[in-house]
């Protein structure tokens, strides 16, 4: 039995499409009911029930009432995948405090507000796996997504503390994986106050390698899992070259992310969803 938020779009939904081959039950969480619908009766198409729930995560009493609804629904939860999140491009300046505070709440509370709600079955349980998905850039960082990084440093510290305090508990795992630049619309749909049109940093990964490493650590879980071989070497360089790495950072964004042209400041979908994701 599998729980899986953000399950909309990107990431989410090729988990969705990854244990639902399996012949997971999966209970699929996000803001749009909408797209929900369209994800189950992908699952369905590859044999899987599945179940939606409407849940914002930043609400800790919608994190809550989505675990009852699971036990409601099938008794137990196996699994839980923490991977909704929001993003924005701006220098921390520009960027609104509303939107720096909504991308915190929903990046790094959600998935603290999850843990919340589901370790409690799983103590019940005697067993159980809490998959959150990070990011690169819960070990790097870079200009114009302060809100971003500050909410995967966040997730990097928590799950660290949380399966310290977990380790007496042997059949309940935390686990940790960090995707590079992945395909999906979260970049697309992002807050912008750069004033340029944005664009994902390369080389950009398939969200079905970060589906194929959740599955992985639903069988064999470990602390930590990077996606992306290209980034793994800058998390290297971040942490062995830091003055190498400040210097060229800059100029990198520059090149890579901002384009030519125009924009008018946007929220993006960080305060409500795109039904259109995918």
């Amino acid at each position: 039995m599998v729980v899986i938020t953000g399950a909309s779009s990107g990431i989410g939904r090729a988990a969705a499409h990854a244990f639902a081959k399996e012949g997971a039950r999966l209970v699929l969480a996000a803001r749009s009911t909408e797209t929900l619908h369209e994800v189950a009766k992908e699952c369905a198409a590859h044999g899987a029930q599945a179940v939606i729930v409407s849940t914002d995560i930043s609400d800790e009493s919608q994190v809550e009432a989505l675990m009852h609804s699971t036990i409601e629904a099938f008794g137990r939860i196996d699994m839980c995948v923490a991977n909704a999140s929001v993003y924005s491009y701006g220098t921390f300046e520009t960027t609104p405090p509303d939107v720096f505070r909504r991308i915190v709440e929903t990046n790094l509370l959600g998935p603290i507000h999850t843990a919340r709600a589901v370790l409690p079955h799983f103590r019940s349980q005697g067993q159980g796996t809490l998959i959150i998905i990070g990011s690169v850039y819960s070990k790097i960082t870079s200009p114009y997504v302060s809100p971003y990084v500050t909410s995967k440093f966040g997730l990097l510290g928590f799950t660290e503390v949380l399966r310290q305090e977990l380790r007496q508990a042997r059949n309940i795992h935390i686990c940790l994986v960090l995707p590079a630049t992945i395909d999906t619309p979260i970049y697309q749909h992002a807050g912008n106050y750069t004033g340029r049109p944005v664009h994902p940093l390369p080389p950009v990964v398939s969200p079905h390698r970060v589906a194929r490493a959740i599955l992985r650590n639903s069988k064999r879980p470990r602390p930590v899992t990077v996606v992306g071989q290209i980034q793994r070497t800058i998390i290297q360089i971040h942490s062995l070259f830091p003055r190498l790495y400040d210097r060229c950072i800059n100029p990198v964004m520059n090149l890579l992310a901002l384009r030519k042209g125009v924009t008018v400041p946007s929220s993006g979908t960080v305060f409500t969803p795109d039904p259109a994701s995918n």
